[in-house]
């Protein structure tokens, strides 16, 4: 097991992975870590829809993202064909609710870089599922009453390597 420091400088945005689904071992360690994760007040109002990558939703999400962006079909999915995508959604009058989707999602980050599996943390989907179309798609997804779209995050076996990204320590920390 490693040490959770050296899996945050690990850990990298994947964006290409194999076809090889995810075990049930490894999607359960990764919902419980993000079941795990700390809420505000302890609310865990988190909800998680788990998506295989092949599910038609993916591709509506896909085409109206491409639409209100006015953008032609690119030449990957905002997943990149992960095998496994989960959507979290939380209760959309909590305004702690944005915070603690985000940190469940990184707690699931940490724990798939753990795992060996590739993550990639997506929000570019955010207009689509807040836009005109934002009951359909809740509605698809199975959002409970009053939730909606926080974050997503995708998860498979890397096909690509990246390095962690580099950061400035004087540019972006300010001591007082």
């Amino acid at each position: 097991m490693s040490n959770v420091i050296d899996v945050i400088k690990k850990r990298s945005s994947t964006r290409g992975y194999t076809p090889a689904p995810l075990t049930d071992a490894e999607l359960d360690a990764l919902l419980h870590a993000g079941l795990q994760a700390p809420t505000a007040a302890n609310r865990q109002e988190i909800h998680f829809t788990v998506l295989k990558g092949g599910d038609p939703i993916l591709q509506e999400l896909e085409d109206e993202k491409n639409r209100l962006r006015g953008l032609a079909p690119q030449p990957h999915n905002f997943y990149y064909e992960a095998p496994t995508v989960i959507v979290l959604s939380a209760d959309s009058t909590y305004k702690w609710s944005p915070l603690d989707a985000g940190i469940a999602v990184e707690n699931m980050a940490l724990a798939a870089e753990e795992l060996g599996l590739g993550n990639l943390i997506i929000g570019c989907i955010y207009d689509a599922l807040r836009g005109e179309k934002k009951d359909y798609f809740s509605k698809r997804l199975q959002f409970p009453e009053q939730y909606e779209y926080e974050i997503a995050i995708a998860f498979g076996h890397k096909a690509v390597t990246k390095e962690p990204h580099t950061y400035d320590l004087q540019a972006q920390v300010t001591f007082l």
